[in-house]
């Protein structure tokens, strides 16, 4: 009998401590899977920091874009009527194009500087400019709906030395630095599609031209003056097309036409650039530019470049 009681005694202790160990068992299995669930919560949260993060810093970086270009150009030109001067030739050029542009939600803020210098060496006649121009053009828009957007718009035209007509004997000085510089600004309203497709439309732009005392009297600016003052309509645009899957081409619009002074003469400037890429470092390069204005010249004026060029990004974002 003692030995019955005594197997049970034993038996019941060992199912109490098998179900005790079963329980802290389980009570440790619950308590791994809660410990396991909040590591998983808390990753998640970590994870969406790192995300948010990411995209915040990805839109800080994003709200500038730069593209600064360099290139050396072989090419064949021709002129017509050009008042900087140059004539028919085998030069080389040397050319700048820096863009900066800001954006975000509300800003649009496009920058572009142009700066082309080019020069030749024709027998017996030594060397001669055959290519100068500096151009900086700004719009600064706040966005009203979709592709809308207030505007304002400065433009600045120039050239870095002085210009002949070589057709004269002696050559005669028909240009130089700052003479003539056109400085042109004023609100506005933009249609904007991308960096690529922009109109400006400026009714109420202020226009200054500049000469050095020698031109004074050219260019629009009366005799005795070296400045002259404008008001007027503006309409600027660029579009830019990919044509092909190598060959760009870029449309650079200036329309002007000035209320106080002669209003039915309406200044153009037309630039068209095309552009064939044939690596990352050469190209293909056709400008085409047009310009009519009756204070610079009562013909037109037309300049084409052609060559093979030598292309090298030093900046980009």
């Amino acid at each position: 009998m003692k030995k019955i009681l005594f197997l049970l005694l034993l038996s019941s202790s060992v199912i109490s401590a098998q179900q005790k160990n079963d329980s802290i068992k389980k009570s440790d299995s619950i308590y791994r899977k809660g410990l396991l669930n909040e590591i998983k919560i808390l990753q998640k949260k970590l994870d969406s920091v790192k995300k948010i993060q990411k995209k915040e810093k990805e839109e800080f970086i994003k709200e500038w874009t730069v593209d600064g270009r360099f290139t050396f150009l072989f090419n064949q030109a021709s002129f017509t009527n050009w008042t900087a001067g140059g004539e028919n030739n085998v030069a080389g050029n040397i050319g700048v194009n820096y863009d900066f542009n800001f954006r975000n939600k509300k800003i649009k803020w496009d920058n572009k500087i142009i700066a082309v210098y080019g020069s030749s060496h024709v027998s017996n006649q030594g060397y001669r400019k055959t290519d100068d121009r500096f151009e900086y053009n700004s719009v600064l828009a706040l966005k009203t709906t979709k592709r809308w957007y207030f505007s304002f718009f400065t433009n600045l035209i120039t050239q870095f030395s002085r210009g002949f007509d070589y057709s004269q004997d002696p050559k005669k000085e028909v240009s130089s630095v700052f003479s003539p510089a056109y400085l042109g600004f004023g609100p506005g309203i933009l249609w904007r599609k991308n960096e690529n497709m922009r109109v400006n439309i400026a009714p109420a732009t202020s226009r200054f031209t500049f000469v050095s005392k020698p031109f004074s009297g050219q260019y629009g600016v009366l005799e005795g003056k070296t400045s002259t003052y404008g008001l007027g309509f503006n309409m600027s645009a660029f579009l830019k097309f990919q044509l092909m899957e190598e060959l760009t081409m870029e449309n650079i619009i200036a329309l002007y036409s000035n209320y106080l002074r002669n209003p039915q003469n309406v200044d153009v400037n037309y630039q068209i650039n095309f552009l064939i890429s044939v690596n990352k470092y050469l190209s293909t390069n056709l400008t085409l530019h047009v310009i009519a204005d009756n204070n610079a010249s009562r013909r037109v004026q037309f300049r084409e470049v052609f060559g093979l060029g030598l292309n090298y990004t030093f900046h980009k974002i």
